[in-house]
């Protein structure tokens, strides 16, 4: 569904991604995991077009993502980033119906879609009417994803989408966005720097470092056989605490 074909990108003298080549299955859940300033953010921008590669393609389905195809590819792409990315001067319906209004849907069209999404992501329909400040963060983010999916793009993006949330809010959205991955059957590719929540999510896990791949496949694979010392070091620094915990005590 999504191709990346020895993919790079720099910001002046500093590489954010170095010659990436990668494959997105269809209809399942890609995640990108690694330390800070690993490449995840950029690749996801690369997916969507925000950002332009300085050498390499990306593909979406059979069509080159370049500047001229790259407004009507985004409409088949929602995308979903840490805290939800409202716009503060509009509703939370405001926002949801932002590019729905743009393409000029007719009111009954987006009143059907919006009610079916509202229930889709279990929001109080009520919240629709108030302000993004006026939400919570977990409603926040359901709202962005009510936003992300109106136009039932192919894919769904998602930059950390949970990672601003508390502890308890996170474990109620992680259940409730897996739900939705598995009923509407989304592309999705899911950025996060928390292993636990990459295995949670992920049919498929993409380690990276320093801009470049450094594993991919189950996690079972990554945790069971770790494709270098770096792999084994990243699982074992999340894993650590809790086994700390345990063995203290046993």
């Amino acid at each position: 569904m999504i191709t990346l074909d020895a993919v790079s990108k720099r910001y002046g003298d500093e590489v954010a991604v170095q010659s990436v080549s990668l494959s997105v299955p269809a209809e399942e859940t890609t995640v990108l995991i690694g330390p800070s300033g690993s490449g995840k953010s950029t690749l996801l921008r690369l997916m969507i077009g925000l950002t332009r590669p300085d050498e390499g393609v990306v593909t979406i389905g059979d069509t080159p993502l370049t500047e001229h195809t790259a407004p009507s590819l985004r409409r088949r792409m929602g995308y979903v980033i840490q805290e939800g990315g409202l716009f503060p001067h509009l509703t939370g319906r405001g926002n949801v119906a932002l590019m729905a209004r743009h393409l000029g849907w007719a009111s009954d069209r987006m009143d059907a879609r919006i009610a079916e999404l509202t229930e889709l992501v279990q929001l109080d329909p009520d919240r629709l009417g108030q302000y993004p400040t006026e939400l919570s963060g977990g409603q926040r983010q359901r709202v962005s994803l009510m936003r992300a999916l109106m136009l039932d793009p192919d894919v769904l993006l998602l930059d950390e989408p949970l990672g601003a949330l508390d502890p308890m809010i996170r474990a109620d959205l992680q259940d409730d966005l897996r739900a939705i991955f598995r009923r509407l059957g989304k592309t999705v590719v899911f950025v996060t720097h928390d292993i636990g929540e990459a295995g949670f999510f992920g049919d498929r896990v993409v380690l990276l470092r320093s801009g470049q791949v450094e594993q991919r496949g189950t996690m079972a694979t990554l945790v069971n056989d770790p494709a270098s010392s770096f792999v084994a070091d990243f699982i074992q620094a999340q894993r650590a605490p809790l086994q700390h915990l345990h063995e203290d005590r046993s």
